[in-house]
């Protein structure tokens, strides 16, 4: 795909290009992989101003999205991606990998800092999500500590550097400048920028800032630290769509590709009808989400990526709420195991106070059945921004009614519409067809006519 940038992705690309150290907070949807891979290839073949580049990003991330960006863009494809994944010896073979970009997981920071020591080899470094370096006493904000000065660019990425306060800023804000500009310590930082507030004996239980200590902070790292926000830059409100691939294990592949098959190649002589049609599409979308009724309506799980998925973008979101829409009984009990601080919309008064609580800010994670959020439900006055579709569905009317809940008159934010889809699975199909706006009876059977033909060549 030929890259096209906007101007803010132009405008992160020289300033990672312009500052050797440079914390970028670029909120959801601005596209800060891409830009910063763009600089990234720029320094090593047009600039000669880096040899070797790790990133250091959240597990799934750093298996899959900075890959995937690699292989989409065309000015990207000749970037060489090593995956410093798996087991010790996997890790150990990936660097020594002929790579440009060798990217790890954050909890593998303090092991590739063991594993060189004095003889760190990457000059420039990444941090993908920087905020998960935000407490001092952690192994891995040590460990990259240490390596620090042999670093000669270090560029540091997050949509919310301070989710809980801004006393997470120091570590990161270190990271950059060696505490040049917030100190050298996170008692000195703490000392100059805030008070105690509760507090049991020497114990102080949370801190409190000083008048004028967000100003102050924010002057003092200005000049390396640029926030990208989506207001600075987009005609708010927009809506910004995003397919979030989902890739299964070989063994969850093979257990969907089992089950879909055992399920569709009965019908492959047959005449199959809408009814029918809707039956398979629907089993098919449930094994995709990750589980499916057997016989005895019990539940047979299949994989847990999606739930994973929607664990790394509740993380993502620092603390706002998210929406999710969900399709399956299943989903809904399996999410709720897994987020035991999501919520439901009751029905009747309990339904006006969940609507209330949710305005409010009070509501982590809300689960919405798309039926349950029609017309005249009004969900857009909280700070939510990210909108998670779990489940994917064929109707084009739910799916336009539910999105404009919270993305209607009133809303002053930009929000994210993430699409979580399961990667060759029926997912795929009502995706593609709900971008078409083509979400007919005849568009589902047709889809499942492909999928039984594709199953039966397969045999």
């Amino acid at each position: 795909m030929k890259y096209k940038p906007h101007q803010y992705q132009e405008y992160a690309t020289e300033r990672i290009l312009d500052t050797p150290y440079i914390g970028l907070l670029l909120e959801m949807g601005l596209g800060k992989t891409v830009s910063t891979l763009t600089a990234i290839d720029r320094l090593l073949n047009d600039y000669f101003d880096a040899s070797r580049v790790l990133v250091i990003a959240p597990l799934r991330v750093a298996d899959d999205t900075w890959a995937r960006e690699v292989e989409k863009w065309d000015h990207l494809k000749h970037l060489r991606i090593a995956k410093v994944l798996g087991s010790a010896a996997n890790r150990r073979k990936a660097l020594k990998a002929d790579a440009d970009v060798w990217v790890i997981n954050r909890e593998n920071v303090e092991w590739l800092v063991g594993e060189f020591g004095s003889k760190w080899p990457f000059d420039t470094v990444v941090v993908d999500e920087s905020s998960s370096f935000k407490n001092p006493q952690a192994k891995r904000f040590r460990a990259l500590r240490r390596v620090r000065p042999m670093i000669k660019r270090l560029v540091a990425l997050t949509g919310t550097p301070a989710p809980n306060s801004l006393m997470d800023l120091w570590p990161q804000i270190y990271l950059l400048d060696q505490g040049q500009r917030l100190g050298n310590t996170i008692t000195g930082f703490r000392d100059r920028y805030f008070t105690p507030g509760q507090r049991e004996g020497h114990v102080v239980y949370n801190w409190k800032q000083k008048q004028e200590a967000e100003q102050r902070i924010y002057e003092a790292i200005g000049d390396i630290v640029v926030s990208m926000k989506a207001s600075d830059w987009l005609e708010l409100p927009e809506r910004i769509d995003r397919t979030i691939p989902i890739k299964l294990s070989d063994e969850s592949r093979a257990l969907y590709k089992k089950l879909e098959r055992d399920l569709l190649l009965p019908y492959q002589d047959a005449d199959v009808v809408a009814q029918t049609a809707a039956v398979l599409s629907n089993k098919l979308l449930q094994m995709a989400s990750g589980a499916v009724y057997d016989e005895d309506r019990g539940v047979k799980e299949i994989h847990e990526a999606k739930l994973d998925a929607l664990e790394d973008i509740v993380e993502a979101a620092q603390g706002k709420p998210v929406m999710v829409f969900y399709n399956f009984q299943h989903s809904l009990a399996r999410i709720q195991r897994r987020f035991p601080q999501a919520r439901i919309l009751r029905k009747g008064k309990d339904g006006i106070e969940d609507i209330r609580a949710w305005n409010n800010d009070e509501i982590p994670v809300f689960l919405l059945h798309p039926k349950s959020a029609g017309h005249g439900l009004n969900l857009q006055e909280s700070s939510c921004q990210s909108v998670v579709w779990y489940d994917q569905i064929w109707s084009l009317e739910e799916d336009q009614q539910a999105n404009a809940r919270v993305h209607r008159q009133g809303q002053t934010r930009r929000i994210v519409v993430m699409r979580l889809v399961a990667e060759e699975t029926m997912d795929e199909e009502a995706v593609a067809a709900l971008e078409r706006k083509a979400t007919g009876q005849e568009e589902l059977m047709q889809a499942v006519k492909a999928r039984i033909e594709k199953v039966r060549r397969s045999e």
